[in-house]
């Protein structure tokens, strides 16, 4: 019988449960274990007026209030110690082989923060942590776009002394072993410089000459690399985007920014490098339309049909 894939309930206090519990119905072939607190994941689908999901298996964790206590669309322990307990325990599973994937609903990194959590600055991270792993490559999937990031969490100032030839390699093995997987061919990588006008000959700053023109060369095994490409306009059609497989850009906003514009709602966050499949959406958790039957499923489903394609 096929192994489930896992669901985390992310923070209850958000539009996880209602994403999720829409989202399933479209996959009736599918079987999931979802990781959550299922009287709080049943109290904010009632609320939603959205019906409960039928036919999937429940890991109930434990809660440390009562779920009547939860205010939704707040920061909050409860929530934020419940989101943890469920990505460590769904991906222990995953480690385990007992789930095939793993899809993450959004969690608030402020909540997870007030339940003591304060080392951890998002999922990316956190399950790097719980494979042994020192770091994992963020990825975003769309049918039209893909992008992966060098730096993810970090200040903007502190961008150029992370950006290492040691760790902008992995960032590209983990992007072209994941697009060969998903195309079934040599992969064909854009990778966008750090500074404007890709440096302009030193002019802007020498990362593009010191480290990732370097770095690109070493990476011909594994995939065609073009870059530093300049980043202003590497995302235009016009400028023979069309050509490329998957963008790597080297800090979170300069690849989020183009994507997001592009596929919203039909972005998937992708986690690469590890021993485990893991998807989430592309959105956080909303805490503006919590429990009012507002939110839209989309990316949550697209979440889902990705784990599905990358487990196969």
């Amino acid at each position: 019988m096929k192994r489930p894939l896992a669901i985390t309930g992310g923070d209850c206090a958000g539009i996880g449960p209602e994403i999720i519990a829409q989202a399933v119905t479209r996959f009736p072939e599918e079987s999931f274990r979802i990781y959550t607190n299922y009287a709080l994941f049943q109290r904010a689908c009632k609320t939603a007026q959205i019906p409960m999901p039928e036919g999937v298996e429940w890991v109930d964790l434990p809660l440390n209030v009562q779920p009547e206590a939860v205010q939704p669309g707040e920061n909050q322990a409860a929530t934020g110690a419940l989101a943890y307990a469920s990505v460590i325990t769904a991906g222990q599973a995953a480690l385990r082989g007992e789930v095939r994937g793993l899809i993450t609903a959004p969690f608030s990194k402020a909540a997870i923060h007030l339940a003591g959590h304060k080392h951890i600055p998002g999922h990316t991270e956190l399950l790097a942590q719980l494979c042994g792993h020192k770091e994992a490559t963020m990825a975003f999937f769309s049918p039209q776009l893909i992008v992966s990031l060098v730096t993810i969490h970090c200040a903007l100032r502190d961008v150029p002394n992370l950006i290492t030839q040691e760790r902008l390699l992995r960032v590209l093995r983990d992007t072209a072993q994941a697009v060969e997987r998903i195309k079934g061919r040599r992969p064909r990588l854009g990778v966008l410089a750090l500074n404007p006008h890709a440096g302009e000959g030193g002019a802007f700053g020498d990362e593009e000459s010191r480290i990732i023109a370097p770095t690109l060369r070493e990476a011909s095994p594994w995939a065609d690399c073009e870059g530093p490409l300049v980043p202003d306009t590497a995302f235009l059609r016009t400028s023979g985007a069309a050509r490329f497989d998957a963008f790597v850009a080297m800090y979170h906003d300069q690849g989020l920014i183009p994507f997001k514009a592009q596929a919203f709602e039909r972005g998937v966050n992708v986690t690469l490098g590890l021993p485990l499949v893991r998807t989430s959406p592309d959105h956080g958790t909303a805490f503006d339309l919590a429990w009012r039957g507002r939110a839209s499923p989309t990316s949550m489903i697209a979440a889902i049909a990705c784990a599905k394609d990358l487990t196969q």
